[in-house]
């Protein structure tokens, strides 16, 4: 049996992590690119884990063999399978405790190579903690700029060209505001944000630069990394903008249109307006809100929420960022992007020139 590093994890392609603990622990949080191969159900943890705390050590034990014993020859042959496709497989648990050195010694007994990660997630865990700050590009491009002007279009378009666009709002699987969630399930948690960052830091980690949007320190249920705050508090800035039509046009393009003929997403939009409703100073907008919800008139609730709750919130925020803004207009999306490919390449030209200096 051989136990590998995290470090000889992830900067060998032929390795595939092997997650051997209950789906839910999988679900919960895991290294990305893993394939679960649950040594136990989520029932059978929880009975085994019960017995564990009434009985003791042995009883546990002597049931996790009963309950296991079945399925060795199943978890042996998707094993085996990933063997034929090329790759090794790296066995591990929550940390590299007995559940992940079981599976590696049938997997040994079997004639197959076993190969186990050291620590297990918790490690894996920490070690991306320990290198995310140290893999951030020198120099953060930002893309600010209202509510609806098309950011998160832009950086898709820029990514899908090559640049090294960090998507924090697809790793946080929100769109950063209070209807951030609708139509694409629930929020990642912080693991799970931390784990797909690191894995596009490490696609990006030649780059002098990366462009992210300008977002909120919390994004959903999680926290970007401080050392991300700090350089984009002293980067490169593009302020985007588009008229109220066509911001109000893609907004519902996106959230509204997929989904309105769905009772969850009218419920949705009710309950979130509400808690929204009661921060509108100006009662006359407040009252035509209300009722454009209960008319189902998405068009005048995007206008409303815009003009008189996003828009207003949004202009002391840039009062933090040091510099000057470059503006983009993204009315003609194919236009917005020359305009920032263009201002990218003079900015990668001047990175240069001072690193020869």
């Amino acid at each position: 049996m051989q136990d590998i590093t995290v470090e000889e994890l992830v900067n060998n392609h032929s390795y595939v992590p092997v997650d051997v603990r209950s789906p839910g622990e999988y679900e919960e949080a895991s290294i990305p690119g893993s394939i679960n191969i649950p040594l136990f159900s989520n029932e059978e943890r929880k009975e085994i884990g019960t017995l564990y705390k009434q009985k003791g050590t042995d009883s546990a034990k002597w049931r996790a063999m009963e309950i296991v014993s079945p399925k060795i020859p199943l978890i042996l042959n998707q094993i085996k399978s990933l063997t034929e496709e090329g790759l090794q497989p790296v066995v591990h648990c929550w940390r590299g405790g007995m559940r992940s050195k079981s599976v590696a010694s049938f997997t040994e007994f079997s004639g197959l190579p076993a190969v186990r990660l050291d620590g297990g997630y918790r490690a894996y865990r920490q070690y991306i903690l320990d290198q995310i700050p140290k893999m951030l590009p020198q120099k953060a491009v930002i893309l600010h700029g209202h509510t609806g002007t098309g950011k998160t279009d832009l950086l898709k378009v820029l990514e899908a060209k090559g640049y090294p666009v960090i998507d924090l709002e697809r790793y946080a699987n929100h769109r950063g505001s209070i209807f951030g969630t609708i139509g694409i399930g629930d929020g990642h948690n912080q693991k799970t944000f931390d784990a797909l960052l690191f894995s596009r830091l490490r696609e990006i980690k030649d780059s002098p630069y990366y462009i992210v949007e300008a977002e909120s320190r919390r994004i959903g249920r999680v926290m970007q990394p401080e050392e991300m705050i700090s350089r984009k508090l002293d980067g490169f800035h593009f302020l985007v903008s588009g008229t109220i039509e066509n911001r109000i046009d893609r907004i519902y393009d996106e959230y509204v249109s997929p989904f309105k003929e769905e009772a969850w997403f009218r419920e949705q939009v009710s309950e979130k307006t509400n808690r929204l409703q009661k921060r509108l100073k100006d009662q006359e907008q407040s009252s035509l809100l209300n009722q454009s919800v209960i008319d189902q008139d998405y068009k005048a609730v995007i206008r409303i929420l815009l003009e008189h709750y996003y828009d207003p919130r949004y202009k002391h925020s840039f009062l933090e960022y040091k510099g000057s803004f470059t503006p983009i207009n993204s009315d003609d999306m194919g236009e917005a992007i020359k305009r920032i490919e263009k201002e990218l390449q003079m900015l990668n030209e001047t990175m240069k020139l001072s690193l020869k200096k």
